[in-house]
């Protein structure tokens, strides 16, 4: 079953949403805050950053498309009328490839640099063993970034500049949601590409609560519930169950309810040319009605 047609635009009551203000911006994020905060929810959108350093390119033995590759291109976007609908979203202006704030702060492979790692360093992870870790090595498909070794500050002053920012205000948008509410639901924003094993079955959307350890069951529930009742084809932590974000902040037995939230590209994007295609507006509208579902749900 695909995304019914008779969607078509955003629905009145949700095209003059007031708009939100701006209340932190800096080098590392972007927060889109409500005035003031009428739910207990929080979207956050850690890989579609797109702002690529100078230095970055200049060192990248690829072009600044295939680097995109790795990004969640436009999902800060597909779930831009959260503000307006009373919750908070925190976007990284960072690209994902110059540094991944869905890993540990310090998850580096040591075969990307010039000189032995500290001790404490995790370089023993699954991700940083597919090249994708804190500071990665590969861009999503496969290729190689980098012409040269890393030097530890390089890496250092990336996840002090990018990494830590990004989740000092994560963290305080989850612990004033949860003193303010009693409870924090957070809502962690990515996209999946076309995968060709997925092929004759394609999810439209894959939601991943750790095998229903980062939230309540009912989270998840509702969360798959309002996405189905609009067409759209859900599977829970197949085959992605949560990264970094989802495992760290679910908390469940204190109230912080943790879910990441897959969307397929082929729904809104031209993969090859990383741009938004016709289907873009409907899935936005589509997850603001979502977002407005679950802002009015009882918590």
């Amino acid at each position: 079953m695909t995304p019914a047609a008779a969607h078509g635009a955003m629905p009145p009551d949700l095209m003059d949403l007031p708009h939100p203000h701006t209340v932190a911006a800096g080098a590392a994020f972007r927060l889109l805050a409500p005035q003031p905060q009428t739910c207990p929810l929080v979207f956050a959108s850690p890989h579609s950053g797109a702002a690529y350093p100078a230095e970055f390119l200049a060192a990248a033995r690829l072009d600044a498309r295939a680097l995109r590759r790795s990004e969640d291109a436009f999902v800060d976007e597909l779930f831009s009328a959260a503000p307006a609908l009373g919750a908070p979203l925190l976007a990284a202006t960072f690209p994902r490839a110059w540094c991944d704030a869905n890993r540990e702060s310090f998850e580096l492979d040591p075969g990307m640099f010039d000189a032995p790692l500290p001790a404490w360093v995790n370089s023993a992870s699954p991700r940083v063993g597919a090249g994708l870790g804190t500071i990665a090595r590969i861009v999503a498909t496969g290729e190689a970034i980098y012409r040269r070794r890393l030097s530890f500050a390089e890496a250092e002053a990336r996840i002090e500049a990018c990494w830590k920012p990004y989740h000092a205000a994560l963290a305080g948008l989850v612990e004033e949601t949860r003193a303010r509410f009693g409870v924090c639901v957070l809502i962690d924003c990515h996209s999946m590409p076309a995968h060709p094993a997925q092929a004759a079955d394609p999810p439209d959307m894959v939601l991943g609560d750790a095998h229903g350890t980062a939230c309540s069951p009912r989270v998840t529930r509702l969360v798959e519930a309002a996405l189905q009742g609009l067409g759209y084809r859900v599977r829970r932590n197949d085959p992605y169950a949560g990264g970094f974000v989802t495992r760290h902040y679910g908390r469940p037995r204190e109230g912080v309810h943790a879910i990441q939230i897959e969307v397929a590209r082929p729904l809104y994007m031209d993969e090859a040319q990383i741009e938004r295609h016709a289907g873009f507006a409907r899935l936005r509208a589509d997850l603001a009605r979502v977002v407005g579902e679950l802002a009015a749900a009882s918590w």
